[in-house]
């Protein structure tokens, strides 16, 4: 289980995962994050992926991925909405961006 869930379902919230990210870190709050929809366009920047890479559980939509990334190597988890809404079950609060 988790204290907070980050959905990012869109580019610009990536930055915003980031900052929320490394916040859970210095916290001390176990976090875990789904990326979806372009919102996995994120993960084109080296900060946001280096900011994911301490969650508990960082996961892609791999239909999202190869959508939107086509065959580029994807530096998190690839997963399905199910792994997402289980995710989201386990998690304390969510926070969409």
């Amino acid at each position: 289980m988790t204290a907070i869930f980050l959905h990012i379902a869109t580019p610009a919230g990536g930055p915003v995962a980031a900052a929320l990210a490394r916040a859970c870190v210095r916290a001390g709050v176990p976090w875990s994050c789904f990326l979806t929809n372009d919102g996995v366009r994120a993960l084109a920047d080296p900060d946001v992926v280096a900011a994911l890479k301490p969650a508990v559980r960082a996961v892609v939509c791999e239909h999202s991925w190869h959508q939107h990334m086509g065959g580029a190597a994807c530096p998190v988890e690839l997963g399905s909405q199910t792994v997402n809404s289980a995710l989201m079950v386990e998690a304390g609060r969510v926070v969409s961006l």
